[in-house]
């Protein structure tokens, strides 16, 4: 049925099996202790939120690693469940198999996993949405807090935007979303990056060397097979052909980091001054591989030093 879904417009009773699909997505996240609190022991609380159960991993992977090294706590939190981003299934089968994808990629990170129970291609910036968000950075007790920025190719992206700028003073708000505890201190809201250039292009202030956990990046995204081998929505046999066998580890990963060592390669060199301001002209100019995040300028405003010790990465 999930494949009769990606050629024709499900029937009602399709549709059941779709919700009910991710009806089970949501409970197995939720009874799988994805959605279990960090303990109150000082290290910094972090909440990434990506539209679809790869982009988290995609956009912060590796910044990620590096902080649950170090012991911090990260959650990577995906606001719609995935479940129409294949070219060949869709609904509840896909969501279930997304969830699961994600969980292995983070496992492998050292972090956590949240999906969310929302239709791939149907995010809006509702007033329940709003709360939703909300109470997931209050529940988290954020440090620090990363998404998309609003402007950007694909809805749902655009819309998680707008959703975490408008929790970025909520989440302070008493009366607001009373049934979960407000935050006494604001997070750092940043943006993670992207190649739009309206209204304004990406502006990074922080630039993080992850030379050190690339690998570690490549053995997370090798779990993500629905979007990374097979293409997602924009896959296609053809696709599938061009892509070494399953059968072949070695050769995947191989192809998977060739084109990862390319995309994040492009991204220290186009801000290597960020990476020589932060680590020093000598290790700056040394760094392979980076992630990059914008100050949004809501929230909590840090100062110079106050931003090193969120990202306590640049004196090692």
């Amino acid at each position: 049925m999930a494949k009769l879904y990606s050629t024709f417009p499900p029937s009602r009773s399709g549709r059941l099996v779709m919700l009910l699909g991710t009806v089970l997505c949501f409970v197995s996240a939720s009874f799988g202790g994805e959605r279990g609190l960090p303990p109150e022991d000082g290290k910094l609380r972090i909440v990434v939120f990506g539209a679809h159960p790869d982009d988290a991993e995609f956009k912060a992977g590796g910044t990620a690693a590096k902080w649950a090294k170090s012991g911090h706590h990260v959650k990577l939190c995906s606001v719609t469940n995935g479940d129409i981003g294949h070219w060949q299934m869709a609904g509840g089968p896909l969501a279930l198999r997304r969830a699961a994808e994600s969980a292995a990629a983070a496992k492998k990170l050292g972090v956590t996993s949240q999906v969310l129970d929302i239709h791939d291609g149907e995010l809006e910036p509702t007033l329940e949405n709003r709360r939703l968000i909300t109470r997931i950075i209050r529940e988290w007790k954020a440090d620090i807090v990363i998404s998309h920025r609003p402007w950007d190719y694909h809805p749902d992206h655009r819309y998680v935007g707008i959703l975490v700028q408008d929790a970025a003073f909520m989440v302070t708000v008493p009366f607001f979303c009373p049934d979960t505890p407000h935050l006494t201190k604001n997070p750092v809201f940043l943006y993670s990056s992207d190649g739009f250039q309206k209204p304004y292009p990406f502006r990074p202030d922080v630039a993080v060397a992850i030379d050190d956990v690339f690998s570690l990046k490549i053995d997370s995204l090798h779990e993500l097979e629905s979007q990374v081998y097979e293409g997602g929505a924009s896959g296609s046999d053809e696709f599938v052909r061009s892509v070494p066998p399953a059968n072949d580890v070695a050769g995947r990963k191989g192809w998977l980091k060739q084109r990862w060592h390319d995309r994040q390669t492009r991204e220290a060199d186009r801000y290597r001054d960020v990476l020589v301001q932060l680590y020093g002209e000598e290790k700056g100019k040394a760094v392979k591989y980076a992630e990059t995040f914008e100050l949004c300028e809501y929230g909590r405003k840090p100062t110079a030093a106050e931003l090193k010790q969120l990202f306590p990465f640049f004196d090692e």
